[in-house]
């Protein structure tokens, strides 16, 4: 599969379109770098997990969880074929290329395929189809996901196979995940299957990419070019939070403890701020150096999985809790 995605012939026209880009945004238009850099966070994990959450907490279940499920299941996918692929960054499959410096930041690991679009064309792309008879609404969403995916071979950190093999997993989950979340709605314990079929997913993949694939050792200039481990432990964490999240949402489906319908605007402003910090300041520590430092794929594991369950289930439970406490109280 490696060999396929990095052939000459597939690879070169990409490289040569990138170079394109390059020296447009170089020679003519360098002053949409900081434009791009801002759409491309649209397609980051946490503001996905943000909005799943504010409409899980604040609106509607279902839809939270529809949203959850493809968000997760998305970074699932894409995160699979990273590891199964290994196809190097851009500027390491062509030394012409140069990528955007603060783009770089956050495009460590694998390149295929390009995880912000994946994720972009699947809350976007859900939300579309949600809003589906809001024709301009839908219509607009879908062109923001394709220029989130426009954005990061703009950046220079993505081909275009990645952004369209990307677009291709978020956009089918939109529709996967459409039939699966009704087919679970007929009948509540049917979550407990999604969750425990969630786990014995996960449980496969991580024992697989940590015993049974090989990953290319690669130097240059006696550097490692991509670090197998931090591959491993980058994809353990992204696996544990999956976990946390879609247990935690089937779960409170089939065991309902809260109800958004029922707060008051101040209500649903309050569990949104807080919740939204607490996400926010949850990704910053993933990506600080320092939290992967033990190298502990238990602890990179638990910490995102009970920050999953937190989100999807504590959370909203203590919101809950607090709300008819204050009742009672006046």
């Amino acid at each position: 599969m490696i060999e396929l995605l990095s052939c000459e012939k597939l690879i070169n026209p990409q490289i040569d379109f990138l170079l394109y880009l390059q020296n447009l945004r170089i020679c003519h238009f360098s002053m949409l770098d900081n434009l791009f850099l801002s759409i491309t966070i649209m397609g980051e994990m946490w503001l996905p997990t943000v909005v799943c959450a504010i409409v899980y907490w604040c609106f509607d279940i279902k839809t939270g969880i529809y949203l959850f499920s493809l968000s997760s299941f998305n970074v699932f996918f894409a995160q699979l074929f990273k590891m199964l692929a290994c196809v190097y960054r851009p500027w390491i499959l062509s030394d012409k290329i140069q990528p955007v410096e603060k783009a770089v930041a956050l495009a460590a690991g694998y390149s295929f395929p390009s995880g912000h679009s994946a994720q972009a064309s699947s809350l976007f792309g859900g939300l579309a189809f949600l809003l589906r008879k809001k024709i301009l609404v839908s219509i607009l969403l879908v062109i923001l996901v394709f220029i989130v995916g426009f954005s990061r071979m703009w950046l220079g950190v993505h081909t275009p196979q990645d952004v369209v093999i990307g677009l291709i997993i978020g956009f089918s989950l939109v529709f996967i995940f459409d039939y699966i979340i009704n087919w679970a709605e007929l009948n509540k314990n049917r979550y407990l299957y999604l969750a425990l079929g969630t786990d014995i997913l996960i449980a496969f993949i991580i024992i697989y990419i940590c015993y049974f694939n090989c990953y290319p050792i690669d130097y240059v200039n006696g550097i490692l070019l991509v670090s197998p481990r931090m591959s491993i432990q980058a994809s353990i964490l992204c696996y544990g939070f999956v976990a946390g999240v879609l247990n935690g949402v089937y779960i409170s489906r089939r065991f309902p403890f809260f109800n958004p319908n029922q707060y008051t605007p101040k209500n649903k402003l309050i569990i949104s701020l807080i919740g939204s910090a607490f996400i926010i300041a949850m990704f910053k520590l993933y990506i600080n150096p320092l939290f992967c430092e033990p190298n502990n794929f238990k602890i990179v594991f638990m910490i995102p999985f009970l920050s999953g369950i937190f989100i999807t289930s504590i959370y909203p439970y203590i919101f809950e809790k607090l709300i008819k406490f204050t009742k009672k109280a006046h």
